[in-house]
């Protein structure tokens, strides 16, 4: 009976000994499922991330060659202004009372037109200034939209 008992305790420990071997086992698989799904997660975000960086160097350097050249045509204008090369000039409205023919017609012809008004050089290089700080605002503008429009895809 005793050598029953202890045989049927044998059976009964080899039986535990497999269900805790499978149920270990079991516990490994789904721990290295669970693994293998997180590195898959962070492979596909890596790859959002690296891309949306390409996007951004693209937009960045698009904008820089936007600010250069936009400084470079500033800088040509005056240089222009400078060298007399260019000169800025307004119209003059006139209203009806002072729009009188002339008296007499110059020898250039007779082309009563508009009335262009000169500007002093001073006043023409603040309004390159006021211009050129305009459009590194839009430039700048234009590149903070192109950055949201990136991070929105």
């Amino acid at each position: 009976m005793a050598l029953c008992a202890t045989a049927a305790w044998q059976v009964q420990a080899w039986r535990y000994g497999k269900q805790l071997a499978d149920q270990e086992q079991a516990l490994v698989q789904q721990r290295l499922d669970q693994a293998e799904a997180q590195y898959s997660l962070l492979l596909a975000e890596r790859e959002q991330r690296q891309g949306l960086e390409q996007r951004l160097r693209d937009s960045e350097s698009k904008h820089y060659q936007e600010l250069n050249d936009a400084q470079h045509t500033q800088a040509r204008l005056r240089d222009r202004l400078a060298t007399a090369d260019l000169r800025l000039s307004v119209l003059v409205e006139r209203d009806a009372s002072c729009a009188a023919v002339p008296a007499a017609a110059g020898t250039g012809g007779v082309d009563h037109g508009a009335v262009r008004a000169r500007l002093d050089l001073a006043h023409a290089r603040r309004i390159i200034s006021i211009t050129d700080d305009g459009d590194r605002g839009l430039i700048a503008l234009r590149a903070c939209q192109d950055y949201v429009r990136g991070l929105a895809r």
